[in-house]
């Protein structure tokens, strides 16, 4: 995280993200949207930078207070299937904000899990830090435990591990291995890259099988260890040392 009272200039949008009010991305869409305002002047463009602690900035008509030096925490979360992968959501289902309920600080999700799927899922109250970690040069693997319905035949999987195409685009290559064949259902357990919305129906879906459920228990060296569904802890420097060096 950065120093935001060293007296270097900041960019906007780093300032906006760190004051937990958007992730980086976002605060550039409200720059455009000229929602936001730098000492009376509204911001045109998205290079901008200012001194916090000197500088006034206002998002939204709001001003924006600055964190003194916030610590950083990342969070892991066992996502319970049936739980959309978003802080609110308008139709009244529940979010993964509910299992936060006595955290202050607006929290970020790292990427997305499919609303009927389990498992890991990352989360920050830093906005920028989220924003970095979604970057395509941390493309960690991530693991997942995927039930289908049949029996799956281990050279069928040979065009996945080369490369799945998908809606005419060839994919990254996917490790896969079968675990275990059950009543007619067969267990997999797949390592993903690229992670595209939801790419491992659609892959399998191309073979002729129909998943039937997806847990993830792994991103880059986190896993889910002894949590339960629902269940969250606070990520280790270690752990976050090295899924932010991985690649």
């Amino acid at each position: 995280m950065q120093n935001f009272h060293s007296g270097e200039p900041v960019r906007i949008q780093k300032v906006i993200a760190q004051a937990g009010i958007a992730s980086r991305r976002a605060a550039e869409k409200l720059i455009l949207a000229g929602e936001v305002v730098l000492n009376g002047e509204t911001v045109r463009e998205m290079g901008q930078k200012m001194l916090v602690g000197k500088d006034h900035l206002s998002v939204e008509g709001r001003r924006v207070k600055i964190p003194q030096r916030q610590k950083t925490h990342v969070y892991a979360l066992y996502k319970p299937k049936n739980c959309i992968t978003t802080l609110n959501d308008p139709e009244g289902r529940t979010a993964i904000s509910h299992f936060f309920p006595r955290t202050s600080a607006r929290l970020f999700p790292v990427g997305r899990l499919d609303y009927d799927a389990e498992g890991l899922i990352l989360l920050t109250n830093d906005g920028d830090l989220a924003q970095q970690l979604m970057h395509p040069r941390h493309k960690v693997w991530k693991g997942y435990f995927v039930k289908v319905r049949g029996i799956v035949n281990n050279e069928t999987l040979s065009t996945l591990r080369q490369g799945p195409v998908i809606e005419k685009r060839r994919h990254q290559p996917v490790r896969v291995k079968i675990l275990h064949t059950v009543n007619d259902k067969t267990w997999l357990e797949i390592f993903l890259r690229e992670g595209t919305n939801r790419q491992i129906k659609k892959m399998l879906m191309t073979l002729g099988y129909q998943v039937q459920k997806i847990k993830r228990f792994q991103i880059g060296t986190v896993s889910l260890g002894e949590l339960q569904s629902g269940e969250s802890r606070v990520l280790t420097s270690e752990e976050l040392k090295q899924i932010m060096t991985s690649s």
